[in-house]
């Protein structure tokens, strides 16, 4: 049996929620990217982000990860503050997400994460000098951890939770740079820099 493909084909069936949504945003906007989002940044990266799923107004419209709406202003500043991106080109980074289409109401359900696991899992085999991971929002995480060989019940989903996985591998989890999270003040600048100041000081560490 062949590996998966780390890329899902751009009419990807395997959710038909997503698929129909698809369909129709292609038809309101046949000028949008309206496709799985691949992987954005550093073919060999030192630091792999873990997002949720593309945004119908940022990745779902550019075809680019975090890119076009208020989560991809806040990541990509808070990596160009760290040296990690220049505009919004990573710099020995790569951002993936869990779920590859846009979801309904930014919500998968449980079968769609399942899905799209086995399309994260080969983009993860295909980077084996990556180390360090960051997992934006719980769902991320969760996929994160089965990608990488871990047990969601000793990894339990924390803002700046570590945790140490299967190959020496380190999961760093963040509340999602979401909009949302943003507005609430769930997450703050100052919480998001954190998680990235940690990641640069465990691979100082190595």
């Amino acid at each position: 049996m062949s590996a998966p493909s780390p890329v899902p084909h751009r009419d990807c069936p395997l959710c038909p929620r997503l698929a129909a949504l698809r369909t129709d945003l292609r038809a309101e906007h046949p000028d949008w990217w309206n496709a799985p989002v691949p992987a954005l940044g550093d073919p060999d990266p030192w630091l792999v982000i873990i997002g949720l799923a593309p945004g119908k107004h940022g990745a779902n419209r550019t075809g680019r990860a975090f890119t076009g709406d208020a989560s991809g202003d806040l990541l990509f500043a808070t990596l160009a503050m760290f040296g990690l991106a220049d505009q919004s080109e990573p710099q020995g980074v790569l951002i993936l997400n869990a779920v590859k289409c846009l979801p309904p109401d930014n919500k998968p359900v449980p079968a769609e994460i399942h899905a799209c696991r086995d399309f994260l899992t080969a983009e993860i085999a295909a980077l084996p000098a990556a180390r360090i991971f960051v997992a934006l929002g719980e769902i991320a995480h969760q996929s994160a951890v089965k990608a990488l060989g871990g047990r969601l019940p000793k990894a339990r989903f924390g803002h700046l939770a570590e945790h140490r996985l299967p190959g020496g591998r380190v999961l760093i989890d963040s509340y999602h740079c979401s909009r949302y999270n943003q507005n609430t003040g769930r997450l703050t600048p100052a919480m998001f820099e954190a998680v990235f100041a940690r990641a640069l000081a465990l691979r100082e560490a190595r």
